[in-house]
């Protein structure tokens, strides 16, 4: 496999407060990569700096070999990088049909169409003629995905898929996604539910406190270490 993203000492800020320190990393052609975390811990923002909608203080990011450290949103989705916010944030008043299409104006070029997303996400075809608006939330976190992957990217970010759904709502999700996985797609997945990403992910990275404490390959990494990580334990008996 060769290197997709490569991040490098990124640093992000909300005015003051910065909510990203000097976090690296690398992700590979086809590779599942989760970030986990707790609330605040930087995940989302980092996620928003590799897509273009918050620009660094500091560091690099490359794609496909490339600096786009100063590229804008828009050019990175014809790139191949997509982003499925948090809270999905799908056009209320058009149907699901309507809010995939709206995204294939900036595709770029590849295989993705309206069928094949309904294919991967079999609850959509039922409702594929109705508002967004109307859809309950797991309908609504399918759509966001198949509106980004209607984009052809090369890269797919995911953040907080899992949450507010209801569990039953979050495996009919997460099997749909598995399907993209063995497709080959490569996936940046954030996610609070450290069962759903060791489940998934090729390498789990943790952060705490805006920096990555702990990285490595799900085989290699326990869940008491990732744990520990999440909450912050390890450093608190450090200093304690």
């Amino acid at each position: 496999m060769s290197e997709l993203l490569r991040v490098e000492g990124l640093d992000v800020r909300h005015g003051l407060l910065q909510a990203v320190r000097q976090v690296s990393f690398e992700i590979e052609q086809g590779e599942t990569f989760a970030l986990v975390g707790a609330n605040g811990a930087g995940k989302s923002t980092l996620l928003r700096a590799i897509a273009g909608s918050h620009r660094p203080a500091g560091g690099r990011v490359f794609f496909g070999g490339e600096d786009i450290t100063s590229m804008p949103a828009h050019r990175r989705v014809r790139a191949g990088i997509a982003l499925v916010p948090e809270g999905r944030r799908l056009f209320p008043n058009l149907t699901v049909e309507e809010n995939l299409r709206v995204a294939a104006a900036a595709r770029r070029p590849g295989t993705w169409n309206v069928d094949d997303v309904l294919e991967v996400f079999p609850l959509l075809q039922a409702h594929r003629r109705k508002r967004a608006a109307s859809l309950s939330g797991g309908e609504q976190q399918a759509a966001a995905i198949g509106r980004a992957l209607m984009t052809n990217p090369r890269l797919l970010l995911l953040d907080e898929v899992s949450l507010g759904l209801a569990p039953i709502v979050v495996d009919s999700v997460y099997r749909s996604m598995a399907s993209l996985i063995e497709g080959g797609t490569t996936i940046l997945l954030v996610e609070q539910d450290l069962s759903r990403a060791l489940g998934v992910a090729d390498r789990v990275a943790c952060m705490l406190e805006g920096r990555v404490v702990l990285e490595g390959r799900r085989g290699e990494l326990t869940r008491e270490q990732v744990t520990e990580a999440y909450f912050g334990l390890r450093r608190r008996e450090a200093t304690a």
